[in-house]
């Protein structure tokens, strides 16, 4: 089933245990906010593997896991924050707070 309801929610859709879910679609800016931060942990992801690779200090090895970590839960924080701003907008359309709860609760 797929139905558009507005402000970023998209549809409904039956999920792999049968559970229906809501599916989202983030707004342009959201979106794009997003891929640059998960673009920019993707490569400091890289520059660790070539550290681990290269035997490097475990200080900037510790250095630069931090911030892979940190550049992901911002991305994911922004993800779930696009979607709640969506959510007050249309609350009808979008996850329950107990959903809601959950999403934040992953991040955690």
């Amino acid at each position: 089933m797929r139905a558009d309801y507005g402000s970023g929610v998209d549809a409904t859709r039956v999920g792999p245990a049968g559970v229906q879910e809501v599916t989202m679609q983030l707004e342009p800016e959201a979106t794009a906010a997003a891929v640059r931060r998960l673009r920019r942990a993707h490569g400091q992801l890289g520059g660790v593997i070539r550290m681990l690779e290269e035997g490097r200090e475990c200080n900037d090895l510790v250095t630069q896991l931090a911030a892979v970590s940190s550049a992901l839960d911002r991305a994911g924080f922004a993800i779930v924050a696009s979607g709640l701003r969506q959510c007050v907008a249309n609350p009808d359309s979008g996850p329950d707070q107990k959903e809601l709860e959950r999403l934040f609760l992953a991040l955690a």
